[in-house]
């Protein structure tokens, strides 16, 4: 593994500014694809563009799809797009070549499709693009090893050679096993294709009713039900059983980053997925939209304690505890809400178990809510010295994080079931909303015991 410095991106600018070929073609070879990729956020597109052309195809579409989508989409605006179908669609498996055409319009798809010289590619990836990208036909790839359950031994062994050379795959994962129909019937591991008699027909050697998904089904349920059963491959049917494709653990291993990456942003109040690398613009549009709501929060935050003027005039002591009492119920908002999209996330929390997740919440909240009422109550007693107010912020204390507690269990929960992602609930949304209650708590509780 070669460390990339400063120095050795220097020296690379200075051989791509000289053309000296040799010197970085050699650099390109002792690099491995994800390197030259992280490489590439310090080049020049024009600097870029000049290596690209340098590598083979198939290490050139193993660096495209390692580079961000923004950086990816650049480059390929760049190239021809006879040199997008020979240098990388000729050499990527089916799924990728699908993932790199999303985000073209029709009329540069079918340009492109119409450069690649392998029909039966062209003709697999023109099928894919027809899924949503959100489903398991959208994820798939059709290059695989598939035999019938009639053959023997010997038959399966060549024609698995036969097939391996002509799709051109490096990696075989398992070995699919289909009927006269097409339709899937088992999985041959590679151990029962070595050890078993050469006389056995593979539907006596093979593992029946393999683990798999429809076409249609969402990715969400392809990546639970690879993580469930510790899959490394599985296998995509149509309605009556058919073989169609695989997806294989890489595929899931970059689907869950991505749904990571846009939950964890949507739950910091950012609206749309964005980059370090994106333009300002791009940025502002993706932020503004929760401040502007936190902003109304704090003004409303703000006519609210107007509204008491008088009993801050009349017992200043009152203002020291807005912050505990919005941090505390913002906090315990946040907690419960990300305990809830967690389960949601993993699956592990049924939409039936949903009356049982509010009391299991409710309960810990209550703990919660009167030690940390108690704690508050015998400083303020003990340091304070005025009775009126001491209460007023322990009753207060509790009950926000009472609220606090329910509302965040239940809005992940109904924005769920209302097909919304449930990750917007973890953020700003809870935050705000808790504040807001938790003022309004405050200030009507010492307004009733101090009149």
């Amino acid at each position: 593994m070669i460390e990339i410095t400063k120095e050795y991106i220097e020296e690379l600018k200075n051989v791509i500014e000289a053309k000296d070929e040799e010197k970085a073609a050699v650099i390109l070879n002792n690099l491995h694809s994800a390197d030259i990729a992280e490489l590439y956020k310090e080049l020049t597109l024009k600097e870029a563009i000049y290596l690209y052309l340098l590598m083979d195809g198939e290490k050139a579409a193993d660096v495209l799809m390692e580079l961000e989508e923004d950086d990816r989409r650049k480059l390929l605006k760049e190239l021809p797009n006879k040199v997008i179908a020979e240098r990388f669609l000729n050499e990527m498996d089916t799924d990728d070549a699908v993932e790199l055409m999303r985000d073209m319009d029709e009329e540069m798809q079918e340009d492109i499709l119409s450069h690649i010289d392998d029909v039966e590619q062209a003709g697999d990836i023109i099928d894919l693009l027809k899924y949503d990208e959100d489903t398991a036909g959208g994820l798939m790839g059709t290059e695989m090893i598939v035999v019938n359950e009639n053959w023997s031994m010997p038959q399966c062994i060549e024609e698995m050679r036969k097939q391996a050379e002509e799709e051109n795959i490096d990696e075989i994962y398992n070995v699919y096993v289909v009927d006269d129909d097409e339709r899937l019937r088992g999985v041959l591991p590679l151990q029962k294709l070595i050890t078993s008699p050469s006389i056995s027909k593979i539907k006596h050697v093979m593992q029946k009713d393999p683990v798999s998904v429809q076409d249609n089904d969402s990715t969400e349920e392809v990546v639970e039900i690879i993580s469930k059963y510790d899959l490394v491959s599985l296998p995509v049917v149509d309605s009556i059983g058919r073989l169609l494709g695989h997806i294989t653990v890489d595929d899931v291993i970059d689907e869950v980053k991505e749904q990571h990456e846009r939950d964890y942003q949507l739950a910091s109040g950012i609206l749309q997925d964005v980059e370090t690398s994106d333009n300002i613009f791009a940025q502002m549009t993706a932020r503004l939209p929760w401040l502007l709501l936190g902003m109304i929060g704090g003004l409303s935050n703000s006519m609210i304690l107007g509204s008491f003027e008088a009993g801050f005039v009349a017992n200043p002591k009152m203002a020291l505890f807005i912050p505990l009492i919005g941090g505390t119920g913002g906090n315990v908002g946040v907690q419960s809400s990300a305990i809830v999209v967690q389960g949601l996330a993993n699956n592990s929390l049924k939409h039936y178990q949903m009356l049982k997740q509010v009391l299991k919440e409710s309960t810990v909240a209550l703990i919660n809510a009167a030690i940390i009422s108690l704690i508050v109550f015998i400083y303020n007693y003990f340091t304070l010295g005025e009775y009126n107010i001491t209460l007023s912020v322990s009753i207060s204390l509790f009950a926000v994080v009472m609220f606090a507690s329910a509302f965040g269990t239940l809005v992940p929960l109904i924005l769920d079931k209302l097909k919304i992602n449930p990750a917007l609930a973890t953020g700003p949304f809870i935050s705000i909303t808790n504040d807001i209650i938790g003022m309004l708590i405050y200030m009507t509780t010492v307004s009733l015991l101090m009149g």
